[in-house]
């Protein structure tokens, strides 16, 4: 048998933007017939092969966060098919890849790993503290080859995430750890973030990677969304283009070099149905979603979409343009799984004859012999000496240990586990507390009311976390920053009671632009009703504060962090506010605060409430 060729081809953006201007793209953007509700599990074959095949696998994960450490409390599991797992951890990840990958050798089928981005942004604090290159030179470490970029890895704005990919010292910070930042060496995919200027992808669009002498191409992309969901600031000089037709037009190209054998890397999603019991990690129960529109759109030669961006795991195959299989997969989050999907290419015509996927899940714990996993006297779940890869482990001791001094700081306390879970009104016990947190941050220069968007809470605060060995109930610094990573500024504005009541308004979809529903947290002495079925523009009522109408004339100090006051989740509205002021740090140092005054309780989650 041939030795399987690692080589790949890396094109030049301006030689394929030149190319793609030659590619003509008949349908692309429009929607195929709906697909049916229910999608099987993944096993999706295209006919005998013409002639000789070669096999592959591709190895995947996405939406990664730097969760170097184990996940904790409620997130330290996965729960699927009525059971729950520990699973996570860089140390661990990086096993359960080489085990796969050996498996893989032993069958005869190289091995390509990929990710589906936002392996990066939203960190906790041993990755966020040196900008993320804990995490990038962790994928490097696991093996990671192709990527695409997520609406993650534009937190820190388009230039850092080009530091990210190329190398080099930050522009401010420098070199923390005192070696230099040497970049990526796997390819962050970015076909359709365009720069304004140039008209060309600010990073590659596509990756070409031959298997055994068969060429297969890769497609990297964000979803079209990301302006909405990422500080403005950061991507001024960018646009983010339509999903369709940019994997249409690349995938033109691919097929202009020969190449048929196709894979869509898309930070966009979908998830199954709920049910009881929770569904398979490798299932696809009542599958939905902004994905289900877009695969209907697709050239019939992407016969792989790797997922992320929903956090769900699922794996499905799903009608393209043409109404053929085109296998879906997703590795939920935070490097608890790995989706595994062995492949058969037709050597004569260069395309899919055979694919199965399924997710594996990343355990981290320890048997105890019953079907169960043994826990510590706190509860926690013990961790698997023998599943630890000493690499990888090494690369993350470094930087725990360079952070420890500022992540296990003790600054306050809580008195019992204050989780992000809604209500059925939209409301969480921590963006009840967060919003509180800024409100009392921002007292001293007038604020009245504080907002919190809900996609800020990136974690609870477990009472019983002892990240430094704290005692229950004991809150650190890493714990503190974990629920607020993004380094966000706090910010006070005037807002009319009528524009206030806008901004609400525009938690809903038809109003101001609104696409999705995202109901902000508010801080006490705030309450108000929301009524589902009454119309865009008129669903907010009984807005009162501290038992008093709001005077729509009135002039109202309202704080929320500089992510949602420059438009971020779509909330253009409060965008109008004036006279602006900045706190001094960020949202986290507004948390913290408020904890040090603790204990703190959860919040009651009664602020918002809900009419027919």
């Amino acid at each position: 048998m041939p030795l399987p060729q690692r080589r790949h081809l890396a094109v030049p953006v301006a030689a394929l933007a030149v190319a793609g201007a030659l590619v003509a793209i008949p349908g692309a953007g429009t929607a195929a017939a709906a697909p049916p509700a229910e999608f099987t599990p993944v096993s999706a074959a295209y006919g005998p092969p013409k002639g000789p095949t070669v096999k592959g696998q591709f190895l995947s994960y996405n939406d990664f966060h730097g969760a170097i450490d184990p996940p904790t409390g409620s997130g330290a599991v996965v729960n699927a098919s009525g059971t729950s797992t520990p699973a996570g951890g860089v140390e661990y990840l990086a096993t359960f890849l080489k085990r796969l990958r050996a498996e893989a050798k032993a069958e005869g089928r190289p091995t390509i790993t990929a990710g589906a981005g936002d392996l990066i942004g939203g960190t906790p604090l041993v990755s966020a503290a040196f900008h993320d290159e804990p995490t990038i030179e962790l994928m490097n470490e696991v093996g990671l080859q192709v990527s695409s970029v997520g609406n993650h890895e534009f937190d820190e704005g388009v230039a850092e995430l080009i530091r990210i990919q190329r190398g080099g010292c930050h522009p401010v910070d420098g070199c923390q750890d005192s070696d230099p930042y040497r970049g990526a060496r796997f390819t962050y995919l970015a076909a359709n973030t365009v720069d304004k200027k140039t008209g060309l992808p600010i990073l590659p669009p596509i990756e070409i990677r031959h298997v055994d002498g068969v060429p297969v191409g890769f497609i990297g992309m964000t979803l079209e969304g990301t302006p909405g969901i990422v500080n403005p600031a950061g991507i001024t000089g960018v646009r983010f283009t339509d999903e369709i037709e940019t994997a249409n037009k690349w995938s033109n190209v691919l097929k202009l070099f020969g190449v048929k054998a196709q894979v869509l890397l898309l930070h966009e999603g979908g998830s199954q149905a709920t049910a009881t019991p929770t569904p398979g990690v490798s299932d696809c129960n009542g599958f939905s979603g902004p994905l289900v529109p877009i695969v209907a759109g697709l050239n019939p030669e992407i016969s792989v979409v790797i997922s992320g961006h929903t956090h769900r795991f699922y794996s499905c195959k799903l009608p393209n343009s043409k109404g053929a299989d085109t296998v879906v997969t997703s590795a939920g989050s935070n490097g608890q799984l790995i989706t595994d999907i062995d492949y058969t290419l037709d050597r004569r015509t260069g395309r899919f004859s055979e694919i199965t996927a399924k997710n594996v899940i990343v355990e981290n714990g320890v048997p105890d012999g019953k079907g169960g996993w043994v826990r510590d006297a706190a509860g926690a779940y013990a961790k698997n000496p023998d599943t630890v890869d000493a690499a990888a482990k090494k690369v993350a001791d470094k930087y725990r240990t360079a952070v420890a001094p500022i992540a296990n700081r003790l600054v306050g306390s809580i008195s019992a586990d204050i989780v992000r879970t809604a209500g059925p009104a939209g409301e969480s016990p921590l963006g009840d507390v967060i919003a509180d947190a800024q409100l009392a941050y921002t007292r001293s220069v007038g604020a009245q009311i504080a907002l919190m968007n809900p996609g800020g809470v990136r974690a609870d605060l477990d009472a019983d976390q002892s990240s430094g060995g704290e005692t229950y109930g004991q809150v650190t610094y890493g714990e503190a920053f974990t629920v607020q990573p993004f380094n966000n500024l706090v910010v006070t504005q005037t807002l009319t009671g009528a524009q206030l009541k806008n901004v609400l308004e525009q938690q809903f979809v038809g109003f101001g632009g609104q696409t999705t529903q995202r109901i902000l947290q508010v801080s006490d002495g705030l309450t108000y009703t929301w009524s589902a079925s009454a119309a865009p523009g008129s669903k907010v009522s009984a807005l009162t504060l501290n038992g008093t109408p709001i005077d729509p004339a009135a002039n109202y100090l309202v704080t929320t962090n500089d992510f949602l006051a420059n438009g971020g989740d779509g909330f253009s509205n409060l965008t109008l506010g004036t006279g602006r002021i900045t706190a001094p740090g960020f949202d986290v140092d507004a948390l913290v605060a408020h904890l040090a005054t603790g204990p703190i309780a959860p919040g009651p989650a009664n602020r918002i409430s809900t009419a027919p």
